[in-house]
């Protein structure tokens, strides 16, 4: 499996959504190394990780006024029903489908980051909106 390479390309100057986003390549990392084992566990951690990030730039976008909510927010809507349905087949056993899958997480990331998420960014330091410190690991244990 192919890993993300975090580079200053994918910073957005947004400290905040930056630090999610290595978080979430830290993640990836993690379960493009794994074997078949922990291949279950680590992909439940991102997608629990995923679901708080979303969450949390859902948050952003409402609180900031951002155009584009609706769009941004099926994006997230669509990769989180891809990854649950994902989540079902590997834990009944089909972690072949899962790699298959998950090998199409760094374009995808790397796409949505640049477009999306920094369309958020620029609109969050134009209207001079702070994003509030933090990070989705904590944002998911609050939803716990």
């Amino acid at each position: 499996m192919p890993i993300i390479i975090w580079s200053a390309a994918h910073e957005l100057g947004v400290q905040a959504m930056d630090r999610t986003h290595q978080e979430f390549v830290e993640l990836y990392n993690g379960l493009a190394g794994a074997g078949d084992r922990d291949f279950a566990a680590r992909f439940d951690a991102l997608l629990d990780h995923t679901v708080a990030h979303f969450a949390q730039e859902d948050r952003w976008m409402v609180a900031s006024g951002f155009p584009p909510t609706a769009i941004h927010r099926s994006e997230h809507d669509r990769v989180l029903v891809q990854m649950r349905d994902l989540q079902q087949r590997v834990a009944a056993g089909d972690v072949a489908a899962g790699r298959q899958v998950v090998d199409t997480l760094p374009a995808w990331f790397d796409e949505h980051a640049a477009t999306m998420d920094a369309a958020l960014a620029n609109w969050m330091r134009r209207v001079g909106y702070r994003a509030q410190a933090g990070n989705a690991a904590s944002a998911a244990a609050e939803q716990v």
